[in-house]
């Protein structure tokens, strides 16, 4: 795998540069970028000051912040945290993943129960025969909510060099929860009075978009290739799909929200609504088995040998499974290789219109989210109409329509139909020689 590959995905490539360096809105549309973005001398995207604060508390549920530290003879340890009482147990070893002592600096995205957590990793050399030679620590917050914590990454990256430099110094961290907790309060206040008059749709369905930086879907695609329609295929039958790879993590992370999207419909609560684990380690086997359904990341190999915990196994580019069903889905189709091309195509084609008419990019998450949200509710909306229809015969121009192979999906369509419970005939024969 080559090495901008591996890098995390707040750094950018000559070949990207056409891709944009800006961070998306939730909900955003184009064109609508955040406004106080800039890139500094090494290549990062970073919030200035002039982005409204007001904007940012907005739904800011952020409910603890934390501090952990590598000790030569204890390991990762909780060094701080506020609130004081706030239950942290097996943070240490998510906010500091395993193999982190070999970077400089990582990010990562996790879960703690029914929170999502951010923590921003450095490792700083020292000259202190206590500490071997380097000194670790991660900086952390943990919240309601997966979709506000990009905000707080470069206060988080500013933080962890400021714990390396002067070790113990919190005033900034306490000053933080307690803006935070207010907000919290505020907006809790406010969602009890608007309860009565919110949607019941907008409450079902909730904005699945953390921001990143534009390239990270592009760097998705170009990473899976026509790869990414068996990951397509996998999550939409739910499957339980565990990428791994060697640290830096956080863009694996990335990789986790992109597959989630992959899966994203119009079609009412036709499944049940995926939410990204992100990383897992060891600490995670017990909750993981568990689970039905799950996309989460690790750098943990061990995780490979422990089949019962997982459907599908994504090593870096590699996808394999262990049982002979989702083994047969790993094969390519004609169709998928045609729905690459489309994609790549529409992204061709939106980028010229975008050029054309002076933007500097194109909102990737947007182009991505809705390709694979039309070709979705096509593919549900035609399975329903037949379950619908007098004879209920699904045939091979069905499929077409769906962008199916009549031969090469066969086997994923019957899982498909059985797994969501959609009552069809499958009239496409079973070929002696599938592709």
């Amino acid at each position: 795998m080559a090495d901008d590959e591996k890098s995390p995905l707040l750094k950018f490539s000559d070949d990207d540069e056409h891709e944009g360096l800006h961070y998306r809105r939730p909900g955003g549309h184009h064109g609508n970028s955040y406004k106080g973005l800039g890139q500094n001398l090494d290549g990062k995207i970073t919030v200035s000051s002039s982005v409204s604060s007001s904007s940012l508390a907005e739904t800011d549920h952020i409910v603890c912040v934390f501090v952990v530290t590598f000790d030569t003879r204890s390991g990762n340890m909780i060094e701080w945290c506020a609130p004081e009482e706030f239950d942290l147990d097996g943070v240490e070893f998510k906010a500091m993943v395993s193999g982190s002592h070999r970077l400089l600096r990582d990010f990562v995205y996790f879960r703690k129960d029914n929170l999502y957590g951010l923590a921003c990793f450095e490792n700083m050399k020292v000259e202190s025969e206590i500490e071997r030679g380097a000194r670790m620590k991660s900086v952390g917050i943990l919240s309601t909510s997966y979709t506000i914590l990009y905000r707080h990454m470069q206060f988080l990256e500013t933080q962890v060099r400021h714990q390396l430099e002067t070790p113990g110094m919190y005033t900034q961290l306490q000053a933080f929860y307690r803006d935070k907790v207010a907000t919290l309060s505020n907006c809790v206040t406010v969602s009890t009075s608007q309860t009565s008059s919110s949607s019941s749709s907008s409450s079902q369905i909730q904005d699945m978009k953390i921001t990143h930086p534009a390239g990270c879907f592009s760097q998705f695609i170009k990473f899976f290739g026509p790869s990414i329609f068996i990951l397509w295929k996998f999550v939409l039958l739910q499957r339980r799909i565990l990428f791994f790879s060697p640290p830096p993590i956080g863009v694996v992370c990335y990789r986790v929200y992109c597959a989630c999207c992959l899966g994203n419909h119009d079609m009412g609560r036709l499944g049940h609504e995926e939410k990204p684990h992100f990383y897992v380690n060891v600490a995670d086997i017990e909750a993981l088995e568990s689970e039905v359904s799950y996309i989460a990341c690790t750098t943990e190999k061990i995780f490979e040998m422990k089949t019962s915990l997982y459907d599908v196994y994504v090593d870096n580019q590699v996808i394999k499974s262990h049982t002979q069903l989702n083994k047969d889905l790993l094969k390519l189709s004609d169709a998928d290789k045609d729905k690459f091309t489309r994609l790549n195509n529409q992204r061709s084609a939106q980028q010229f219109s975008f050029e054309e008419l002076g933007e500097e990019c194109i909102d990737e998450e947007e182009l991505f989210t809705a390709f694979f949200t039309e070709q979705n509710n096509v593919l549900f909306q035609t399975l329903l109409d037949v379950s619908h229809s007098h004879d209920r015969q699904l045939t091979s121009e069905h499929m077409k329509t769906m962008g199916l192979d009549p031969s090469g999906d066969r086997a994923f369509l019957m899982e498909l139909v059985e797994h969501y419970g959609i009552d069809v005939v499958l009239m496409v024969d079973n070929p002696c020689c599938p592709k």
